[in-house]
């Protein structure tokens, strides 16, 4: 007799864009894999003036979204979308996470989160890092016997652009966090006449020559622009992943960062790639980068992003993960 496919709940925070798509990612891994799985969006609640208050809305948000969705229909297995989807859970799961939350809450900002968390991430009977570097600042609390690490999947976006006509991207969807005024101050310095830096991902009122901000795209409409740029910039403050590097990684582009705290997954790569891209120097690696003569960049960096392909990461789902959900129930 054929067992019963496992029934998967993904409680989804969906704060941004690109959660919301790496969710959607995850569970079309998971049904390819065999199981049953619906994705309970928290609804986004009104803006708040503290972090602690943003994140305690957020967490409400998502135990409603949660309690809803079980009323419904019952799950085997519930996966909580990030620690702040899980502070509030209705139930044990699995807790997928970028970051724990800790990290982007430091000092009185995380007052009441981060009992809660270290809680939840002892608690969770599986832990699902995007990343090893993700786990490691979990610290003691994400025994090893209870991790699956798994990426989020990466993959060119469509055929490269026949001539790339766009200088430099960046993706600002934060643009605080993304260090955007880190990026135009390189732009300054390192711009030639002609060339133009596109900023895409948020609205922002920037005018001076040479930068065009395409604001908030849809994701193909951004990709293409990704396929058609010789360069990806970007200086972080904080970066929990790297995924729009990434992504600029798999369309061709080369990449230039500063150094950045947190599991930073992109930035090993851009070192190993070229480590004079990543530095502090940013207009410097900017001009290295834009004046570099074609050469075997992008062919090294698809090399690189094999364990990030889909194929790779639906291995993991249906070899390791599957049987760890299911063991939940």
């Amino acid at each position: 007799m054929t067992a019963a496919p496992l029934q998967v709940l993904v409680v989804s925070l969906g704060a941004t864009s690109g959660l919301r798509a790496a969710d959607e990612q995850f569970a079309q891994s998971l049904r390819r894999a065999g199981a049953e799985v619906r994705v309970a969006v928290a609804r986004r609640p009104r803006e708040v003036r503290t972090f602690a208050l943003t994140d305690l809305a957020w967490a409400l948000a998502a135990r409603s979204a949660a309690r809803s969705a079980l009323a419904q229909r019952p799950a085997d297995a519930v996966v909580y979308s990030s620690v702040t989807a899980a502070l509030g859970w209705v139930r044990p799961g699995a807790i997928r996470f970028d970051a724990p939350a800790r990290a982007n809450r430091p000092g009185r900002h995380g007052v009441w989160q981060r009992p809660l968390e270290r809680r939840r991430l002892r608690e969770a009977p599986v832990l699902i890092p995007w990343s090893a570097a993700a786990a490691s600042e979990a610290g003691p609390c994400a025994d090893p016997a209870r991790v699956v690490v798994l990426p989020v999947a990466v993959q060119a976006s469509g055929p490269a652009a026949a001539t790339r006509d766009i200088a430099a991207i960046s993706y600002i969807a934060n643009p605080y966090k993304k260090g955007t005024d880190r990026v135009l101050a390189a732009w300054r310095q390192a711009r030639r006449a002609g060339e133009e830096l596109i900023l895409a991902g948020a609205e922002l009122d920037v005018r001076e020559p040479g930068v065009r901000v395409a604001g908030r795209l849809a994701p193909a409409a951004y990709r293409a622009l990704v396929r058609r740029a010789r360069v990806f910039v970007c200086a972080p403050r904080r970066e929990d992943y790297g995924l729009a590097q990434l992504e600029a990684l798999a369309d061709g582009c080369r990449l230039v960062t500063s150094f950045a705290p947190g599991p930073y997954v992109a930035l090993e790569l851009a070192r190993t790639l070229d480590p004079r891209l990543v530095g502090d120097d940013l207009a410097a690696a900017l001009r290295l980068a834009l004046d570099a003569p074609p050469d075997d960049y992008a062919a090294r960096a698809r090399g690189l992003l094999a364990p990030f392909a889909p194929e790779a990461v639906d291995a993991v789902v249906a070899q390791r993960l599957l049987d760890r959900l299911r063991a939940i129930g």
